[in-house]
């Protein structure tokens, strides 16, 4: 017996062309797919704070010397137009990012008596930022000529303050801290 009828396509016709159209159903979803996914974190915008001292050889110096990697965080591009001083890393995906300052005036929070974290031989005050319900700290390096913050977001672990202390050892000499008064 013929498995044929005559009056339509055979079955071998009918599962080509079901191979045919599955595969270009899945074509089309493979580059809608490629087309869809961002190029990279998109730019890291940085809100300007005072900082009187940005702009001057020190901050120059510390952001030249400024690397391309925080452990797992890459150097990211800043909006236009950045503050002075200023840099930001983010992790490849996005997210929330490393941000460094240069230049800031003293914290509020850096009087005689508040605690001091040394890491790679950088005095830092670490001050909870007010208000992040996301866990962000920001850190200040106190004993260099210049006054610089670093925020960092919550979880990102140590690699960030470790590497850049580094670079402020190497960029910044130390001086001897200066608080203010108790309050």
């Amino acid at each position: 017996m013929d498995s044929r009828s005559g009056d339509g396509p055979s079955r071998g016709m009918l599962i080509a062309a079901l191979i045919v159209a599955v595969g270009a159903v899945v074509g089309v979803l493979a580059v809608a797919a490629v087309l869809q996914r961002p190029d990279g974190p998109a730019p890291v915008s940085v809100a300007a704070l005072p900082a009187p001292r940005s702009d001057g050889p020190e901050c120059r110096a510390l952001v030249d010397a400024l690397p391309e990697r925080l452990g797992d965080y890459r150097r990211a591009e800043l909006v236009e137009p950045a503050p002075v001083g200023t840099a930001a890393w983010q992790l490849p995906d996005g997210g929330e990012a490393v941000i460094l300052r240069c230049g800031l005036s003293r914290p509020g929070e850096f009087v005689v008596g508040a605690p001091l974290q040394m890491v790679d031989a950088v005095s830092w005050l670490r001050v909870s930022d007010a208000g992040s319900a996301d866990g962000r700290t920001t850190w200040f390096a106190v004993d260099r000529p210049v006054y610089i913050a670093l925020t960092l977001p919550a979880g990102s672990g140590p690699a960030p303050i470790q590497a850049l202390s580094t670079v402020i050892t190497q960029s910044l000499p130390a001086r001897p801290i200066d608080p203010a008064p108790a309050r």
